[in-house]
């Protein structure tokens, strides 16, 4: 059964929000990796990196896992089950999907304020029609629609989840050279696409930094900029080298988040992020962010690159999400895909 909303019905003035992300969760959506043009030689780490991540959020939010097809299934069975994995948690659903970036073309979950749940489904457009082979994977929220039964919103823009970051009390914090990419929206001006997502999200308002990371091909997503760990705390990245790429649209948006203030007109607990090494592979430099964590019910995922930084990141982050520990996932393979652990995930929340 379908139950799509009404066009005039948008989840703010029905009540529902986007939860943040450290807000309890019923599970945690991925879709497995195949592809060897994301991963090259890199795709057999790359699931083991799957098999650790699954390992470390399945006691405590249960895991809801996209495969190809029957052959599929049935290796990351045997690959789950060898790790101890208790494969009681794990679901296993059969879809012809392309690549594994849950978070850009799935839904997105608001819940209302009866606690019940809804999903926004955005236009997937494959950033900005860079991949014409992966455009098919906008058909993915229609999977969870029918799965889950939920109450489907259909605001008809291009949006993908890595491109708005929440903190659960009214604020959104996202980039204008993502959003206001003439490849997404091109007959949307700013003010429409913040009224678009007051609508959708429950915000009531919303926070631009400028530009993104250095081989970044999303168009500059602010979950490998800056992210919130707490209502009014953010973790912002940060370049060390002033000869790298990064420093300089890094250190704007630190600045630019210092002058900030939440929906109450409270300013915001800064915290600096380190960035790791540069990593590269496939000849070109790769968007490798600390800031690109999963926040799950008992557990943080941070990727980590096999680098000096790594500690620093863990020991930056830790203090931040007291009631949880830290589990480190290797992501050096990963991000030869072009993006990390934030980037294939979304929660679904209680």
């Amino acid at each position: 059964m379908k139950t799509k909303a009404a066009p005039a019905e948008t989840p703010r003035a029905l009540g529902y929000r986007m939860p943040a992300e450290w807000e309890p969760h019923e599970a945690i959506w991925l879709s497995w990796p195949y592809d060897p043009e994301s991963f090259a030689e890199g795709l057999p780490q790359t699931e083991l990196a799957y098999v650790h991540l699954i390992r470390e959020i399945h006691k405590t939010e249960r895991v809801e896992l996209l495969v190809t097809g029957e052959p599929m299934e049935r290796k990351v069975q045997g690959m789950l089950d060898r790790a101890g994995i208790d494969l009681r948690r794990v679901r296993l659903h059969r879809f012809d999907y392309a690549d594994v970036w849950f978070r850009d073309y799935g839904p997105t979950f608001v819940r209302g304020k009866d606690k019940n749940l809804a999903m926004i489904r955005w236009v997937f457009n494959a950033w900005g029609g860079k991949y014409e082979d992966l455009k098919r994977d906008t058909k993915v929220p229609d999977l969870l629609r029918d799965l889950l039964k939920l109450r489907t919103f259909e605001p008809g823009i291009v949006m993908e989840g890595g491109s708005i970051e929440v903190n659960g009390k009214g604020t959104v914090l996202t980039t204008e050279q993502c959003l206001l990419n003439k490849n997404r929206n091109p007959k949307l001006n700013r003010t429409q696409i913040e009224e678009k997502l007051r609508e959708n999200l429950g915000v009531e308002q919303v926070l631009w930094l400028k530009d993104g990371i250095a081989g970044d091909d999303t168009d500059g997503h602010i979950d490998d900029i800056a992210r919130f760990s707490g209502p009014r705390t953010l973790v912002c990245a940060v370049e060390e080298s002033q000869a790298d790429d990064n420093w300089e649209p890094l250190q704007d948006a630190l600045q630019a988040l210092s002058r900030m203030k939440d929906q109450d007109g409270k300013p915001f607990d800064v915290v600096p992020l380190p960035m790791p090494e540069r990593v590269e592979g496939g000849g070109r430099r790769l968007p490798a962010s600390y800031a690109n964590f999963y926040i799950g019910n008992g557990v943080v995922l941070v990727p980590v690159f096999r680098c000096p930084q790594d500690e620093k990141a863990l020991n930056t982050l830790e203090p931040l999400f007291p009631g949880r520990r830290l589990a480190p996932i290797p992501c050096r393979e990963l991000v030869r895909g072009l993006g990390t652990l934030h980037c294939i995930s979304q929660q679904q929340p209680k």
